[in-house]
C-alpha cells in the first residue's frame, strides 16, 4: 500500500514561514494586503475564496474582496482591475479564472499590474516561467505541486514526469516548473494516442484534466508517485479528485488525497506569493 501524502503538514509548514515574516515586515511598517476579484458566485470560486481569507488571517495578511456580478461588462471589469492594480495599498490581485464566456482572457490580462499578479495571470509572468526567471509569480496550484514534492523529498532530477492536461492554470506551467527541477516530461492531453500507456511510464504521474476518477491503477505503474490536482464533486456533493484513489493506492508508492492533498497547500502558497510582492513594493516603491 502506497504511502498517503497529505497537504496540511506542507501548508503548515509555509504558513508559519510566511506568519513569521509578515510580523517583520509589520514592525518595519509595512502591510501586506490581497485583493480577490472575483466575477459571479460560482461555488467552486467561493469555496476557494473562503479559504483563501482563512489562510490570509492566520499570516496576518489582510484582504479586501470585490465582487462583480456575472454579466459584467469587459470594460467594467477591466476598469476594476486597474482601480486595484493602481491602488497603493494593494501588494497583490487574485482573479478568478475562467470568467465567464462573454469576457475575453486573453484582452483583460494585460491589464493586471505583472508585480501584482500573484496567481500568474499576466503574460509577463507567464513568459518568466517558461524562462526560468524566479522574479515572477507561477500560478498557486503548479506552485502547490512544487511544495508537496519538495516537503517530502521527492528527488525530481532525472525523473520521468507524465502531466495530465494542458491548461494555462496548472498543466503548462506545472510541467515548466518540473522542468527547471532537471525532470523529463510529458504533457499529455485529450488528443493523446496511447494515453494509459505513456501514463504507465511515469515515475511521477500528475493529473489535473477535471474529470472525475479518470485515472485508475491502469494508468499507473508499480512504484509511481501519483499527484492528484484534480477537484471534482460527486453526484453527493462530495469532493473527488481525477484519481480513482483506492484502485491506485496500492500500486503507486506515494499518492495524494483529495481533499486533504494539493488543495490545501494552494492557499498558504498564495499567501507566499503576497507576501513576495509585498517584500518587492518594499524594494521598488509605486509597484
Amino acid at each position: 500500500m502506497g504511502e498517503i501524502i497529505r497537504g496540511k503538514p506542507v501548508a503548515d509548514r509555509i504558513t508559519e514561514e510566511v506568519k513569521l515574516s509578515v510580523e517583520k515586515l509589520k514592525n518595519a511598517g509595512l502591510f501586506p494586503k490581497l485583493a480577490i476579484l472575483r466575477v459571479g458566485n460560482d461555488p467552486s470560486d467561493l469555496a476557494y475564496e473562503r479559504g483563501a481569507l482563512t489562510r490570509m488571517e492566520k499570516c496576518g495578511i489582510e484582504a479586501e474582496v470585490f465582487e462583480l456580478s456575472d454579466d459584467v461588462s469587459e470594460d467594467s471589469l477591466i476598469s476594476h482591475l486597474e482601480y486595484i492594480s493602481d491602488r497603493q495599498d494593494i501588494n497583490g490581485i487574485l482573479i478568478f479564472r475562467p470568467l465567464p464566456g462573454h469576457l475575453d482572457e486573453n484582452r483583460i490580462k494585460h491589464f493586471i499590474s505583472p508585480e501584482k499578479d500573484v496567481d500568474c495571470f499576466s503574460p509577463a509572468n507567464v513568459a518568466k516561467i517558461l524562462e526560468g526567471d524566479k522574479t515572477g509569480f507561477s500560478p498557486a496550484t503548479p506552485s502547490a505541486v512544487m511544495e508537496i514534492l519538495k516537503f517530502y523529498h521527492i528527488d525530481l532530477q532525472g525523473k520521468h514526469c507524465v502531466v495530465l492536461g494542458r491548461s494555462m492554470v496548472v498543466g503548462k506551467p506545472l510541467s515548466m516548473l518540473l522542468l527547471g527541477q532537471h525532470a523529463t516530461v510529458t504533457i499529455c492531453h485529450s488528443k493523446t494516442k496511447d494515453l494509459k500507456n505513456i501514463c504507465r511510464m511515469a515515475d511521477v504521474l500528475i493529473a489535473a484534466v477535471g474529470r472525475a476518477k479518470m485515472v485508475d491503477e491502469s494508468f499507473v505503474k508499480e512504484g509511481a508517485i501519483v499527484i492528484d490536482v484534480g477537484i471534482n464533486s460527486d453526484d453527493e456533493g462530495n469532493l473527488i479528485g481525477d484519481v480513482d484513489f483506492e484502485s491506485c493506492i496500492d500500486k503507486a508508492s506515494m499518492i495524494t488525497p483529495v481533499p486533504g492533498g494539493v488543495g490545501s497547500v494552494t492557499t498558504s502558497v498564495l499567501a507566499q506569493h503576497v507576501l513576495k510582492a509585498c517584500e518587492v513594493s518594499s524594494f521598488f516603491p509605486g509597484h
